[in-house]
């Protein structure tokens, strides 16, 4: 497999039509390898448009989600970033090259550990992989300037906006199969938050997530 011309086509055919057209994103697909986060079974699969299963009920997203994502949260070098779901780490990788440090926590202590050791084999040393339940909230190292939440919610918990300092920008996507929404909420002041609806999607729903009341009749 020519890995490199699988990697130039699922740029220019996947994910610069989704609308990711900044440079220095679309620079970083060619930098951070893929291949190199996909479970060895699915390795020719590396480039594909689909979620890739991870085990354990886990999977990693489409790339031109993880594009998308990296392109909406328009991330700085002084950035201080907490990361719901490390998955396969490629994500977790991709928000290490643009900010200051990464804080993410995987509920599976399999996947947190691969992902550790696939950060340390290639000198990524700005990123702390933690093990735990951050589905609700993840204040540890807050306030963040960013947050971003790599499974579903069907309603997004009040702890992750009240988590982010002023000016932060949190990504989440919110609903229940099949209407799911993708979420940019900005912190703009004390009290205050502009949501922003970017676009539709569907991804598995994050383990333990508060659940919305309902009526019952």
């Amino acid at each position: 497999m020519d890995m490199e011309r699988a990697r130039f086509n699922m740029v220019e055919q996947q994910i610069r039509p989704w609308e990711v057209l900044n440079d220095k994103v679309l620079d970083l697909l060619f930098k951070v390898r893929r291949e190199n986060f996909v479970p060895e079974s699915y390795k020719k699969l590396a480039f594909a448009d689909m979620q890739i299963p991870l085990g354990n009920g886990e999977v990693m997203l489409e790339p031109k989600l993880e594009a998308r994502i990296l392109q909406e949260l328009e991330l700085r070098d002084g950035d201080r970033v907490l990361e719901v779901g490390t998955g396969s780490g490629y994500m977790t990788a991709l928000l290490a090259h643009f900010a200051a440090h990464v804080y993410s926590v995987e509920i599976v202590p399999e996947l947190a550990e691969e992902a550790k050791r696939k950060m340390e084999s290639r000198g990524i040393e700005n990123v702390t992989v933690e093990t735990g339940d951050a589905a609700r909230g993840w204040d540890r190292h807050g306030p963040y300037d960013v947050v971003v939440i790599t499974g579903s919610l069907p309603v997004l918990p009040e702890a992750f906006q009240q988590s982010l300092k002023v000016g932060g920008r949190l990504f989440a996507i919110v609903g229940e199969a099949p209407a799911m929404r993708a979420e940019l909420v900005t912190r703009v002041g004390a009290d205050a938050f502009r949501r922003e609806d970017l676009f539709e999607t569907c991804v598995p729903p994050l383990r333990n997530v508060q659940v919305p009341s309902r009526f019952v009749f």
